[in-house]
């Protein structure tokens, strides 16, 4: 498994948290979207690293329409001399409705036909095919030479690979199909990607004529971890918090069933929508904190981490929701390069 990082979104500090990772032996560095753009850290993080590969992790794809989304992907892929990555998500529909004022519908077709427009406007441009693609949601049949990249910009490279959350089925299986890899939801299980998540990638890659091979899964994995009774009490108190928050929403009780705790997110859901944010941490047991998360003094992670994930999960990341000691990771990271 390679082993990624994380970049957060102030662009003072971008360039030097890239240059660390990549010092330090990560193999790849992720951005996500929250308050600020998810490209911007990217961009200061492409000029100061050489080698470590560089993602979005996610950016909403609905937010955006596919021409913008590729001439970002085009650019930083060019920049990066081949390594970014663009890590697409939907969102869910009050944000893309209510927070975006983007149309929602349909999402993983949408999702798919947004993915099949932007491989269509890269080959326009990397190989001047004339861009007629019509599709179900977009339709994009006009481009002039002005308005072109050249195509030696990416020829050396190629377009970026493509990366696609998701949790449930169809959109899941809309990425083995159309997507160079997939970004696991951070509230994701073993057993869940076994069982369900891997499965419905296999469905989109037989439908696309393609098997698993060379197909990349990024697993994000709660990890808690610390050196003494304090810090181990912290560690899980922010990792129930944030496995709560995800777990009242409605689109991830599929997570929950699986393990016949659906009744949960109902709880959850309740609570959350009388603000009591505080309070649904508690009704994360050591049962479940320790199926979403790999519990353990420093030394445990990495075996337990390969234990579970090694053979299904191409990268890992480590999702760990609470301050901690920047070094821990570092022996981490180091065990796992074993």
């Amino acid at each position: 498994m390679k082993v990624d990082g994380g970049i957060g979104n102030d662009l003072r500090l971008a360039p030097g948290q890239a240059k660390d990772l990549e010092n330090k032996g990560y193999a790849g560095a992720w951005t996500a979207e929250t308050a600020h753009d998810p490209f911007f850290p990217l961009l200061l993080a492409a000029e100061h690293t050489e080698r470590m590969q560089l993602g979005t992790s996610i950016a909403v794809a609905f937010a955006r329409n596919p021409m913008i989304l590729a001439n970002i992907g085009w650019d930083l892929q060019a920049y990066s001399k081949g390594r970014f990555m663009l890590g697409l998500g939907s969102q869910i529909k009050p944000h893309i409705e209510k927070r975006f004022s983007m149309p929602w519908s349909s999402p993983a077709a949408r999702m798919k036909d947004m993915i099949l427009a932007m491989r269509s406007i890269w080959d326009c441009w990397l190989n001047g095919t004339k861009l007629e693609y019509r599709g179900e949601f977009y339709k994009h049949t006009l481009m002039t030479p002005f308005f072109a990249p050249g195509p030696d910009e990416l020829a050396p490279y190629g377009p970026p690979k493509i990366f696609l959350a998701g949790v449930g089925e169809l959109m899941t299986e809309v990425a083995g199909e159309v997507c160079d890899g997939f970004l696991c939801h951070g509230f994701t299980t073993e057993k869940y990607l076994r069982e369900v998540t891997i499965p419905a990638l296999a469905r989109g890659r037989a439908k696309a004529g393609k098997t698993m091979e060379g197909f990349e899964i990024v697993g994000p994995s709660f990890v808690v971890t610390g050196t003494t009774e304090e810090e181990m009490r912290l560690a899980a108190a922010g990792t129930r918090q944030q496995i709560a928050f995800y777990g009242s929403t409605p689109a991830y009780r599929g997570v929950l069933d699986i393990h016949g705790w659906g009744g949960l997110q109902d709880e959850l859901n309740t609570m959350s929508k009388a603000g009591q944010w505080v309070e649904m941490g508690n009704l994360i047991t050591d049962e479940i904190l320790n199926t979403f998360a790999v519990v353990g003094e420093p030394e445990q992670i990495a075996p337990e981490l390969k234990h579970r994930y090694e053979d299904v999960i191409s990268r890992i990341s480590f999702y760990a929701p609470y301050k901690s000691d920047p070094e821990r990771w570092q022996r981490v990271l180091d065990d796992l390069s074993r």
